[in-house]
């Protein structure tokens, strides 16, 4: 299986992909604004890039329950700033985090590869069109409702059921606006219109959306539903993370969006190697790399 975003290609099987997130506003839910500034951003994505993210996820807009929309200008004015300054400085692909068509249409322009687009083309099919025309990645995420009303007394008879027929249907109409396969990613949307316990389904059962023949991008970094096991803010919620991300790792789940990529990076390394599907990378510091001859 192979993903495909503009001149970048990922095939799998391979270690899992880190997504960092790189949130260029005032109002985010997780870092209170810290990278609201182009060069405050531009420096946290070099900093993401060098713990090992495989792509860096670039929002000027916050998407959290309830978040007041941004107009057009101002997320642009947000974002493509740090999309220029970053395309000449890093190899990793950049993504566009956004469900406007004309900041996707600007940011492809300044450099990025891909759209994680959180509407997944649901209010404007304009945003098929600019994926197919440019050939960049897309990340298609279910979502009830909009950020401002998906929190309102979410209700599924089966959400698993209703997020693999949304994908299906996704995918029937990317296909029909000329996206082809593998330009696409699926995201379930952990937290996106779905109570804690609708979370826990979607991650336990995440080997249902196999069937499509995608990678399946799980986003549940730092989210409120990690209070069942720690009563923290965002930022001290790692350690939830970080066992949900290696329980996803192991049925096969192939990109995290992650706030903590060096973290995460370390977790998945020493993970794989246990499995032994992926050998660890030796270092300067690693005087006998893993795996050991036996006996020692």
């Amino acid at each position: 299986m192979t993903f495909v975003a503009r001149k970048h290609e990922f095939t799998f099987p391979r270690p899992p992909l880190l997504m960092g997130i790189v949130n260029v506003t005032p109002d985010s839910f997780s870092d209170g604004g810290r990278h609201a500034t182009t060069s405050a951003a531009v420096i946290h994505a070099l900093q993401l890039a060098a713990d090992g993210a495989d792509i860096l996820d670039i929002g000027g807009e916050s998407t959290r329950p309830g978040a007041t929309p941004v107009s057009e200008s101002e997320e642009l004015g947000r974002v493509i700033p740090v999309i220029e300054a970053l395309a000449s400085k890093v190899t990793q692909p950049l993504s566009i985090d956004t469900r406007k068509v004309a900041v996707a249409r600007a940011a492809l322009t300044a450099g990025a590869s891909i759209v994680n687009d959180v509407e997944a083309g649901r209010t404007d099919p304009e945003m098929a069109h600019i994926v197919a025309q440019t050939g960049a990645g897309y990340a298609v995420m279910h979502m009830r409702g909009t950020p401002q009303t998906m929190q309102r007394n979410p209700m599924y008879s089966d959400v698993v059921a209703s997020v693999d027929v949304f994908f299906e249907e996704r995918l029937t109409w990317l296909s029909h606006h000329g996206v082809r396969p593998e330009q696409v990613v699926l995201d379930p949307g952990i937290g996106f219109g779905k109570t804690p316990c609708h979370n826990l389904q979607l991650i336990t059962e995440v080997a249902r959306f196999f069937r499509h023949q995608r990678p399946i991008l799980l986003g549940f970094s730092r989210k409120s539903f990690l209070r069942a096991w720690c009563n923290q803010p965002g930022h001290d919620r790692l350690g939830a993370g970080l066992a949900l991300t290696l329980w996803s790792v192991h049925q096969g789940v192939q990109i995290f969006r992650t706030h903590d990529v060096a973290a995460t990076s370390q977790a998945i390394r020493a993970w794989d190697s246990l499995e032994g599907r992926f050998p660890p990378q030796s270092s300067s510091e690693t005087t006998s790399p893993l795996p050991c001859p036996a006996g020692q």
